[in-house]
């Protein structure tokens, strides 16, 4: 878990290779997949390197071995005949474009002459191993002439269909190990270029390679190095040596099969800088359950959940992982992000009661109509008071009361549940990405970026949509059904708290109004602090300010460079403060996609109940079953097609959006450098390249 929220600790080291023992060193390294190699000869050109000779005849071996194992995959046919010396070279062209270089031509020249009795011209001709045989004069005679060459023919025959099986079975065994031999033709061109990377020492027995590996996985790289030297039998083993650098290690971040999807989903954002706070972990929770509150549907939701253990319990079958279908590959990569979509979806589709747009009534409404349809008869809409006694018995265990199914007015409850909801989700999902920033600035030793960039961001976060939020729930705990058509609107108290204006509205509370005056002077001031403090803190320290001790010096000039540029740092957090501020306010009306997306879904659910299923449902005849097949059939290709592919695509990407553009830049950079080790199994797969699959 430690490196899955702030990755591996890097280290640069030198292995010290011996001449004799560097190839099988390589090779170790190769399985274990353990270094980055950094390259010592950047200025020298690629083919002026040591073993460029060698690379290029791996190269050729690779188009060997990719030439003939498609001719071991096809039938050899041989065509001869005759064709003009001039025309030769054309012809050759030609037999290598159409045939895609899959075809071997060999031809000789034809010295005699023949004539052509038709057109009375020379043509070159040829006969091979020819034999001429003497006419007899009897017929006896010739029918044993001609009986003695059928039956050598047809021994010939025989002999080329036994020679020609013996070649198959030969082509066929040797098929077998050509896969083999293209994986290991490409390990032998991967380490003659790792090769290339290192330098010799002064001496010229010694290979020398810079490579970056995890901290944790120094012993095991030691192990290598002497795995390979004795491999080798070299008498001299090889080595490791940690070195200091200022360069930024590269970004290594160990996941398995169920992470490896959400880390994927933070890098195609950006690759997090070194050691910084890395957002898959709560990614794992956040995204789908986000998702969720856009897709909420318990039907819709066990479908997919479904679909995704299957993939889970088969995600070993290797036709399932080995297709050429991109779209197929790319919803198998993400089985386990759709399995965790698919049982949050279930779990808000409980607290929505929605299921294909239908409730669920499973523990019984808390709403009773006894009472209201006596005093109501010949209405015909029946308004459930719950001031009235025996009408309102509790709320429902879980979710929404399933009677607000059939409400006339259940989409302006929903309207302002959900939208109510979106805020009070946006505004914690962003603070939660405001606190994640203080361990970065722990981490890093900015303990000054606490005080002058954390705590007035999370000042100037709360105290305006904070405060919304929490209006939101004391309007939900004080108010009651009795005195419900008194309580006033938390829009109009939210703008008037930024005119600082509100005689003639009815206050939520006592000393409302001071208390909103007081935090939107607090927001206001929480700006000038954002926006000056850090730049003028760094130049007051960088001109020798508080320099109490060696110590602090010392600690000091590791944080700030040589140079400081104050216009550089005051233009840099400006455009922080500006687009902080602004994005505050942006991104909780960004978090608004949440009801919108969960109204849409839910209506296009609804409407195609209505059109489709109630159609097959509501026939009485004796046809009314054999009609609802095909309507029930064409309802279950819709939704799956509209509402789980669709929608389901629609409702992952505004997640997406939510976790790069509102979560993740409240403390993720994003600039870094992805370490990419020096690994065979990294590297294409030969039977993907040569389309052997």
């Amino acid at each position: 878990m430690g490196s899955l929220l702030r990755g591996e600790e890097m280290c640069l080291a030198q292995l010290f290779l011996q001449s004799g023992s560097a190839y099988d060193c390589i090779v170790e390294l190769g399985e274990l997949g353990l270094v980055e190699f950094r390259d010592l000869n950047p200025n020298v050109n690629a083919f002026q390197r040591k073993h460029v000779n060698e690379i290029k005849k791996c190269e050729e071996m690779e188009r060997i071995l990719g030439k003939n194992t498609s001719i071991f995959d096809t039938v050899c046919h041989f065509i001869s005949g005759l064709i003009k010396r001039t025309k030769i070279e054309a012809f050759e062209r030609m037999l290598w474009r159409v045939c895609k270089g899959y075809t071997i031509l060999s031809y000789a020249e034809v010295e005699e002459y023949l004539e052509d009795p038709d057109t009375v011209s020379s043509s070159k001709h040829t006969f091979y191993h020819c034999h001429l045989y003497p006419y007899p004069s009897t017929n006896e005679e010739r029918n044993d002439v001609v009986e003695g060459l059928r039956t050598r023919i047809q021994d010939l025959h025989t002999v080329l269909h036994r020679t020609e099986d013996y070649l198959k079975q030969v082509l066929m065994k040797a098929s077998e190990s050509v896969y083999t031999w293209v994986v290991q033709v490409k390990k032998m061109k991967a380490i003659y270029y790792i090769l290339n990377l290192c330098s010799f020492d002064v001496t010229n027995k010694c290979l020398i390679a810079e490579v970056w590996c995890p901290v944790n996985d120094i012993p095991t790289l030691r192990r290598a190095l002497e795995e390979g030297s004795r491999k080798s039998g070299a008498t001299v083993p090889s080595f490791v040596n940690r070195i200091p650098t200022n360069d930024t290690p590269p970004t290594q971040i160990r996941t398995n099969k169920f992470t490896s999807g959400f880390q994927n989903i933070v890098d195609a954002y950006g690759v997090g800088n070194y050691r910084e706070v890395n957002p898959a972990p709560f990614t794992i929770i956040t995204f789908p359950f986000l998702f969720a509150v856009m897709f909420g549907d318990l039907g819709h939701g066990v479908i997919m959940a479904l679909f995704a253990l299957w993939m889970v319990l088969y995600e070993n079958n290797r036709k399932l992982k080995n297709t050429r279908n991109e779209i197929w590959n790319t919803f198998f990569e993400g089985r386990y992000i759709i399995l965790m979509m698919g049982l949050f979806s279930i779990y808000t589709g409980l607290i929505y009661n929605d299921c294909f747009s239908k409730s669920l009534n499973i523990f019984g409404s808390g709403w009773n109509v006894t009472a209201m349809f006596r005093a109501q008869v010949g209405n015909r809409f029946l308004t459930l008071d719950p001031n009235v006694t025996g009408v309102f018995n509790g709320p429902y265990p879980l979710g929404i009361d399933p009677i607000w199914n059939l409400a006339t007015n259940r989409l302006t409850f929903l309207n302002s549940y959900k939208m109510k909801m979106s805020v009070i989700l946006g505004v914690i999902h962003m603070s939660f990405g405001v606190i994640l920033s203080t361990y970065n600035h722990s981490h890093f030793r900015k303990k000054h970026n606490l005080y002058l960039v954390f705590l007035p961001e999370l000042l100037f976060l709360l105290c305006l949509f904070g405060y919304l939020v929490f209006m939101i729930f004391y309007k939900w705990l004080v108010f009651t059904a009795k005195d419900s058509r008194e309580a006033p609107s938390i829009l109009i108290h939210f703008i008037n708290m930024f005119l600082m204006q509100g005689d003639g509205v009815q206050p939520l509370y006592p000393g409302q109004i001071g208390l909103q005056v007081f935090l939107v002077v607090v927001a206001v001031l929480s700006v000038p602090v954002l926006l000056l403090g850090k730049p003028v803190y760094l130049y007051w320290l960088h001109n020798g300010g508080h320099r109490p001790g060696l110590y602090r010096v010392r600690i000091f000039i590791c944080l700030l460079p040589d140079t400081f540029d104050f216009a550089d740092e005051f233009l840099h957090q400006a455009i922080h403060t500006i687009e902080y501020c602004l994005g505050c306010v942006s991104n909780t009306a960004s978090y608004l996609r949440l009801w919108a997306l969960s109204l849409a879904h839910a209506q296009l659910s609804e409407v195609l109940w209505t059109m489709v299923m109630r159609v097959g449902l509501r026939m009485d005849t004796s046809l009314g079953i054999l009609f609802l097949v095909p309507v029930f059939g064409l309802f279950a290709v819709l939704t799956v097609s509209i509402l789980l592919v669709m929608e389901g695509l629609s409702a992952f990407l505004h997640a997406l959006r939510l976790h790069w553009v509102e979560f993740q830049n409240k403390f993720y950079s994003g600039t870094g450098v992805k370490f990419c080790p020096f690994s065979f199994s990294l590297l294409p797969s030969s039977f993907e390249q040569y389309g052997l699959l």
